[in-house]
């Protein structure tokens, strides 16, 4: 197995299906990856659209919400992948993007992790402006060895919030990430989107920051 795709889910049935698909119609051999696709205690219709892809998907229902850091966590436990992928279930990817980032780092040993452009879309998916995943890095559509991601302690649960930027920071402080000039990521825009959430974000940059010592 080379590559395991983590999909996560909380209350975000209606987004599900086109990640999932995404996540199915890759030009990456079908037989060389896994979709893991975490429930994170969601009350609205997630289970029904996880089970119309049986077969498809390595299934886990969490019975509470745990939160994003714990709920990838979960399926990192699980994944069975040389590399690992994080994909939020209001987003997709193109269909490239696992064969591209694992040929990538394939050749490249010394790379611990890959990373890509990204798209910015709207809720109809039209595209909104190509984002540089160097210089405006985000969770998903990056491409980790998976060991590497276990050698730093995974997702610290702590963090509610910017937990992607908590572990960034741990993980470069002995792994390198590269970044490939490719839009291969799609970053849905919603007024749901956790990001919107101000007060929350500014309590978890003040936590990042004592945690890691204000260099951040």
């Amino acid at each position: 197995m080379q590559v395991s795709v983590i999909i996560t889910c909380h209350n975000y049935a209606r987004y599900l299906s086109r990640a999932i698909r995404s996540a199915v119609n890759q030009s990456f051999d079908r037989k060389d990856y896994e979709i893991i696709v975490v429930n994170d205690g969601s009350t609205d219709e997630t289970k029904k659209v996880m089970s119309s892809f049986s077969g498809f998907i390595k299934p886990i229902n969490l019975k509470s919400n745990l939160g994003l850091a714990a709920a990838r966590n979960e399926g990192l436990k699980k994944a069975i992948g040389r590399y690992v992928i994080n994909l939020d279930a209001d987003d997709y990817i193109d269909e490239n993007l696992l064969l591209i980032e694992s040929i990538f780092l394939n050749f490249n040993a010394s790379w611990d992790a890959v990373s890509c452009d990204y798209y910015l879309v709207d809720e109809d998916e039209n595209h909104i402006t190509r984002v540089s995943g160097e210089k405006k890095p985000i969770a998903c559509g990056v491409m980790f060895r998976t060991d590497r991601l276990f050698k730093i302690g995974l997702y610290d649960e702590n963090f509610k919030m910017r937990e992607e930027e908590d572990l960034r920071i741990r993980f470069e402080k002995s792994h390198i990430i590269k970044n490939i000039e490719l839009p291969l990521y799609r970053y849905r825009k919603h007024e749901n989107n956790m990001t919107n959430n101000t007060e929350g974000m500014k309590k978890y940059k003040k936590i990042l920051k004592t945690k890691h010592n204000g260099n951040k």
